[in-house]
Order: structure tokens, then C-alpha cells, then sequence
């Protein structure tokens, strides 16, 4: 049995080459509505999502991204849009509020034709002095955790097909 929004769960991958051409303003709101209807533990909706599309703000992620991991690199994959997600450090489903918040806004993405990854490393950017400077330059106050980073642009290439799903993924007892 499947249907339309199986069917974009099914054919959903990460893209990780992008056009630089910047999303339309109708693909980021349709992309971002969806994020905020994410179930979230006591429906308290303790994720906030920042929208990222200048290039000094998006290169600056990338930077302190590539250096937690000690490369030189763009990890972000030259998208032009950074959807960071955080989640209020005093929220008891923080990180799982904010995880279902960054599966929404693939999903979303994926039934628009738009590419996404999820790019980890947040949590860590977010603890940094540099990264509470960005939160406070922001407006954002108070302690949050950084779960992830969705980027979206349109894909420059074709996505790859999924790999076979692993023969003892699911057991019924």
C-alpha cells in the first residue's frame, strides 16, 4: 500500500551538490510551515528554526562546521539556504523535538523537488562562544541545544536510488 506521502518518504535523499541559485520565498515558507507542525512532546514546541540565506552568515557556519571536524571544507555543500534548529535546553524532549522538526522539513523539501541534508555538528557550533555570539546577534536568549542544520537548494544532480533496506530492520514479536 502506499500513497503520496510514502512515496516522497521512499524516494527522499540527501543531496549534497546544489545550484547556487537561491529557493523561491513560497518554497521556504511551504518548507517551514511544515517544520513548525512536527509533533513535539506536550505539543510545548520547544524547536526554533533560523533561516540562513546570506552568504557571510552561511559561510561563517560552514566554517565553524569544518573546523569541529578539523577539515578545511564546505560541509554545507554550497546550499544556499541553512535551516538551523535548535531546541530549548530546558525542554525534557529537546533533542527529539528538534529531530522531528528536521525530518519535517526534509520531508517537505523532498515533496517540493528541493534537495536537503541534514548536517550534524550543531550542537557543538551552539556551545561555542562563537556560536552563543551568532544566537545573541540573533535575539535568541536563553540556553538552547543546536540539533542540526537542514540546507536546501534546488539539486544539481540526480539523487541516487535508495540502498536495499537491511533484512532484519524490522522484528515483529
Amino acid at each position: 500500500m502506499t500513497n503520496e506521502t510514502i512515496q516522497t518518504i521512499r524516494s527522499r535523499r540527501s543531496c549534497r551538490a546544489y545550484k547556487p541559485e537561491q529557493i523561491t520565498n513560497e518554497e521556504l515558507e511551504a518548507v517551514l510551515g511544515a517544520g513548525t507542525y512536527a509533533a513535539s512532546a506536550m505539543g510545548k514546541q520547544s524547536a526554533k528554526i533560523v533561516v540562513v540565506q546570506d552568504a557571510a552568515t552561511r559561510e561563517k557556519l560552514s566554517r565553524m562546521n569544518a573546523a569541529i571536524m578539523g577539515k578545511d571544507c564546505d560541509p554545507m555543500y554550497g546550499a544556499p539556504t541553512i535551516l538551523v534548529v535548535l531546541a530549548d535546553a530546558n525542554a525534557k524532549c529537546a533533542v527529539q523535538d528538534g529531530s522531528l522538526v528536521m525530518g519535517n522539513l526534509m520531508l517537505a523539501a523532498a515533496s517540493l523537488g528541493l534537495g536537503s541534508c541534514w548536517i550534524n555538528r550543531a550542537k557543538e557550533e551552539f556551545e561555542s562562544e562563537e556560536g552563543k555570539t551568532l544566537l545573541k546577534k540573533w535575539g535568541i536568549e536563553g540556553e538552547w541545544i543546536g540539533v542540526g542544520h537542514c540546507i536546501l537548494g534546488y539539486p544539481a544532480g540526480d539523487p541516487q536510488p535508495a540502498a536495499p533496506r537491511k533484512s532484519d530492520y524490522i522484528l515483529k514479536v
